[in-house]
Formats: C-alpha cells, structure tokens, sequence
C-alpha cells in the first residue's frame, strides 16, 4: 500500500490559509489598512470597484519598503512584528508586511509599488495567485501602494459564496470604520466606483465619530474615562434617549485593535438597565489600554476576539466607568441657549423687600365635579362626508371631541320605560360594533360575539393594502412643497439605497445627496406624521431587525413594517364610523384572524357558549 500522507505544495497551502484570514473583500481591505497604520502613514487612500470584487487599493504615504522587504512580504511565514515565541503575547502593532499578502497573493493578481524616502527608484512587483511575474524599478511616490484585482479569480467556488454588492459595500465600511476611529490623527479618503464616499480629516476621536456618523451625533454622545493599574478606559458611550433596536454602533477596541466581546458587551449593557427598553441597545465606542503581556490576541484568525488574564475585573470596572459617565451626565447642569428666556427671572433689586409668597384659594372648588375638558386624539373626522373607503381614510381623519361620542344613558331600577326605549334605540342605531377600554371593538355575527384587538385588525388591514400596492405599479407620492433633508448613519445609508426601488412603489421619492444625507420629494398620499426623518429612520430600524421573518420577501417586510409604524394604538378612542370601517375592512381582508406577526386579531364566544355561561 502506497503512503497516503504528503505535504501540501506552497500554492494549496497558501489558497487553505487565504481562507482563514481572507473570507470575502472586507477582509482584505482590513489587513491592507491594518498594514498602512504600522508603516507609520500620515494619509491613506482606499479605492474600491465592484464591492471589491474587480479592485481594492490601498496608496500610504509611510516609510516604503527596501527590494528586499518588498519581495520577502510575499513569503509564506513571512513578517515584521514576531522574532520569538515570547512575541507572540505582547503584541503591539497590527504587522508591517507580511503572512496576510501571501494569503490575498494566492487568489488574486497583486500588484505593489512601493518606495522608501531614502531612495530614488521604487520597486513593484507582480503576482497572480501565488504565481511570481517579476519584480522591477519603477517611478512612483514615497510610500507603498497595493492593488488587488479580481478576488478569488482562480477559486470560483468561494467567488460564487460572494453576498450581493451592496452587501459586500457595507462590509468593506464597517472594515473601513474599524481603523479608522481607532487612528483619528490619520487622514483617510474612501473612494467607491470613482466616487469619493468618506474624506476624513486629521482630529480627535469625537470628531472623527462625527465625520463618519454625522453632525448630529455630536449632541448624542457621553464621554467615559477611567484609570486604573490594569486597565485605563476612554472614549464615548450614546445617550439612552438615542439606543436602537439593531446592532451596528458598538465598537470594542483593546490597545488599538478591533474586538468583539459579548461578555463585556453585557457589563455596558447591564449600566443602562432600567434606561433603555429590552428590545433595544446602546451605542459605544469603548478604547481600553492594557499590557500586551495579559492578553491573547491570537485566538482567531481574523484577530477580532482576545482572551484577557482576568476579564471579571475588567468587566466590574468597565460596567463601572458606564454607569458613572451616565450619571454625570444626568446630575451635571448644561447651558442651553435655546432655554425659553420667559422662564428666566432676573434677580431681586437691593433695596427692594422680600415678600412671603400668597397663594390663593377658592374655597368654592369641588374636585369632584365633573367638566368637560377637550382632549387630544386620533384624527378622524367628526362628520364623514362619505363612507370610508380604505386605509387612508383610517389614519388620516379627525375624530370629534368625546363629548360628541355616543354613550348609553345611566338606568337604574326606577328608570321609566322611555329610559329602557332610548337604550335600544342607542343599540340598534349602531352600525357593527362598540368600543371598550378604547382597545378592544364589539360586535356580532351568526357564530356569536366577535371581539376585536383594534390594533392587532388595523395591523392586518394596512398589511393586505401596501401590500397590494408594492406588488403593482409604482404608486404616485405626495409631492413635498419643501423638501426634507435627512442625515442617516453610513449603515442606514447603504440600507436605505438598497431598499429604495421598493420605497418607491409605495410613494417615496427619496434622493441620495451623498455623505449620508437624501433629500425627500414626495411620500405616500395622505402619510401625516411630525418627523417623516425619524419615521423613516425607525422604519429601517425595523426592517434590520433581527426578528423579522427570512420566509418574506422585501415587499412584505416593507408592507409589515410600515403597518406596524401606521396602526391604530390600543388605548386610542375611535369615532363610531371609524369602528364599523375597521371591521368591514378587517373582515375584507385574505386572512382576518391573524396580524402579520401572527398573532390573532379577533376571538368569537359562540351563541352555545353564552347559553352554557347563562345556564339557558
């Protein structure tokens, strides 16, 4: 029998390790810039095609490499920051060159420029999937520059595993995101398909958050600082007020390096317990510096867990330095230029006499007479001029004040017949049904009584609606006498471009204006709401959360989610035509008994039921 076992040649076993270190383009991007930071560049520029697919470039402005180092960082096993064993636990650079390029090297064609300060030529070399096509001097800037073009061109099986484009992008930014607000002091361009995505200028950290997630994050942000002998804490913790309900603005970084950590994602959570809800999280940007000698940042290949001596007291001290940036920030006074300046009393004169404060009294007041106070409510008109029609109408009316309601007169035993008449008369001039604890509707059919969640039927209703309308033609919008300009984070950015097409056939006309910001021209008819930004906003909230259904295609998530925003509320009273409508409308729809979460809409007691309860 013939050996079985033999060693791999080097092009197998650098393909096998590209796989561990190079999944998909961010993964590149992130070694590439990773290696930029330790050639000690002031200035990096990233070039992206095709998400990454057709190119990625990376140009530095750092100390360049000799012909030497230039060939030798395309060696297998080959790198700058590990001489001995020992190096391998204190560890404080990402790498100059080396072990990764071999890997992006095996399944890509590689080109690299590169040139000291010292020098007068530079050297490039080319390489196709670990295959050497020459070295020689060419003219080029100080610094070095990498191109990667067409990615896993010789693995197509692992091309083909490849997301969609949009999905590759928002990778390669969160790649991006990861060094960048770790190295505010470096400028760092962002160019995608020729365009310029981000330019960041030299600052500091808050202003680096800001450059890459908006102006408007400067007034959302909590500074937290803590010194201790084995950890010292800096950085920015987002205000309870502004939590979401999906991932994406948490960022863990241990002596200047990207981790993720649910342990310690938990000690921050746990600070704002009780200030946040449960179905939503907290923004950070947390920067720890510890000795290299008490971590482990070689657990992963990708580098982004570590494995810390003693994380409890990490944790204890971290959960710590939170809770106490929280609290400063609630008790410390602020100075408000826009405080109503009504409010603001100017001091007594000198000479002028204290007063004792009066307060009047009536003696005549009765806090238990009943007045007739007008109150805030769901708009729906007071008198219809026609019959509602559908969903629009259910949302966008004027509902009367509850004086106006209809309410059955008081009858007790002494209460004439004309008493019991006018009760009946209340009943049968009912249309369908009757609203209880402004929550539940009332009413009746051949299988008994019907009883009706409002917003569990409403929920349905819209569901079937937009739906209808995201699988037709796209619907004309609401033009907009002045457009609305939002500012999205770089996540909601992407999100929002890659649903746009299915925004638009409900009525949206939403354009990219660049950096983030899309100007609004026009919503769906008849959509009233204060802020459409935040509307927006907290729709593609929950389009990107992770309950939602993988069993539904774009247009239902949309249509659910939009439902969900527009339903009626429990506890909102509803004008009687608006109660006969939703139950016309509910029992018009496909599938009546269930909201699109799948919970039950309504609950019949049958005729049988009541004779058993009434012993008939």
């Amino acid at each position: 029998m013939s050996d079985i076992i033999r060693l791999l040649p080097d092009s197998v076993a650098n393909q096998i390790a590209a796989g561990e270190v190079v999944q998909r383009p961010a993964s590149a991007v992130k070694e590439l810039l990773e290696n930029t930071i330790d050639a000690g560049a002031t200035e990096i520029k990233l070039i992206i095609k095709d998400s990454g697919k057709l190119l990625i470039q990376v140009t530095d402005n750092g100390c360049g490499m000799s012909e030497r180092d230039a060939r030798m960082c395309f060696e297998r096993h080959a790198t700058s920051k590990i001489h001995k064993a020992d190096d391998l636990l204190a560890i404080r650079t990402m790498g100059f060159r080396g072990e990764a390029l071999a890997s992006i090297a095996s399944i890509a064609q590689v080109e690299l420029k590169t040139k000291r300060h010292e020098d007068e030529v530079g050297t490039s070399i080319l390489i196709e999937g670990t295959e050497f096509k020459g070295q020689f001097p060419v003219n080029c800037q100080n610094g070095t520059t990498v191109s990667v073009k067409n990615l896993f061109f010789n693995v197509p099986a692992r091309r083909n595993f490849l997301k969609s484009n949009t999905l590759e992008l928002k990778y390669i930014i969160e790649a991006f995101f990861r060094v960048a607000l770790v190295n505010p002091d470096i400028i760092f361009t962002f160019y995608n398909q020729d365009k310029t995505l981000f330019h960041l200028p030299s600052g500091n950290l808050k202003q680096r958050i800001i450059n890459l997630y908006g102006s408007y994050y400067s007034n959302r942000l909590i500074p937290v600082e803590q010194q201790s002998a084995m950890v010292n804490i800096s950085g920015f913790i987002g205000k309870p007020e502004f939590a979401k309900k999906s991932r994406g603005e948490q960022f863990f970084f241990t002596n200047g390096r990207f981790m993720k950590s649910p342990y310690l994602h938990h000690a921050v959570e746990g600070a704002f317990r009780e200030l946040i809800p449960d179905d939503s999280v907290p923004s950070y940007f947390i920067y720890m510096e510890v000795d290299p000698q008490t971590i482990d940042v070689n657990i992963h290949p990708t580098k982004t867990e570590i494995n810390f001596q003693d994380i409890k007291s990490i944790y204890a001290i971290l959960h710590a330095a939170v809770k106490q940036a929280i609290g400063k920030f609630s008790l410390s006074p602020t100075l408000d230029f826009e405080t109503e300046q009504s409010m603001n009393f100017p001091p007594i004169p000198e000479n002028q006499p204290v007063r004792q404060p009066v307060i009047a009294i009536n003696p005549d007041y009765n806090p238990f007479e009943k007045k007739t106070q007008p109150q805030t409510s769901f708009s729906f008109p007071q008198k219809p001029s026609a019959p509602i029609q559908g969903w629009r109408d259910l949302y966008t009316t004027q509902q009367p004040p509850l004086a106006e309601i209809i309410e059955f007169p008081v009858v007790n035993k002494s209460s004439s017949a004309d008493s019991w008449e006018a009760i009946n008369e209340l009943t049968t001039n009912r249309k369908q049904g009757v609203q209880i604890q402004n929550s539940f509707i009332v009413t009746h059919s051949q299988s008994g009584i019907i009883i009706i969640d409002q917003e569990n039927a409403h929920e349905r209703v819209l569901y079937e609606r937009f739906l209808d309308e995201t699988s037709s033609e796209t619907t004309p919008g609401q033009r907009q006498l002045i457009p609305q300009t939002i500012t999205l984070s770089p996540d909601d950015a992407q999100f929002l471009k890659e649903w746009d097409g299915y925004f638009r056939t409900l009525g949206f006309e939403i354009d990219d204006f660049g950096n983030g910001s899309f100007v609004i021209h026009a919503i769906p008819m008849n959509l009233e709401t204060p802020d459409i930004g935040k509307f927006i906003e907290s729709l593609l909230e929950s389009l990107k959360s992770p309950g939602q259904s993988h069993k539904m295609d774009q247009n239902q998530l949309l249509s659910k989610a939009m439902a969900k925003k527009l339903s009626i509320k429990r506890g909102k009273k509803l004008h009687q035509e608006i109660i006969d409508s939703l139950i016309e409308n509910l029992f018009a729809c496909k599938v009546p008994g269930f909201s699109p979460d799948g919970k039950p809409t309504m609950w019949v007691i049958s005729y049988d039921e009541l004779n058993t309860k009434f012993k008939i």
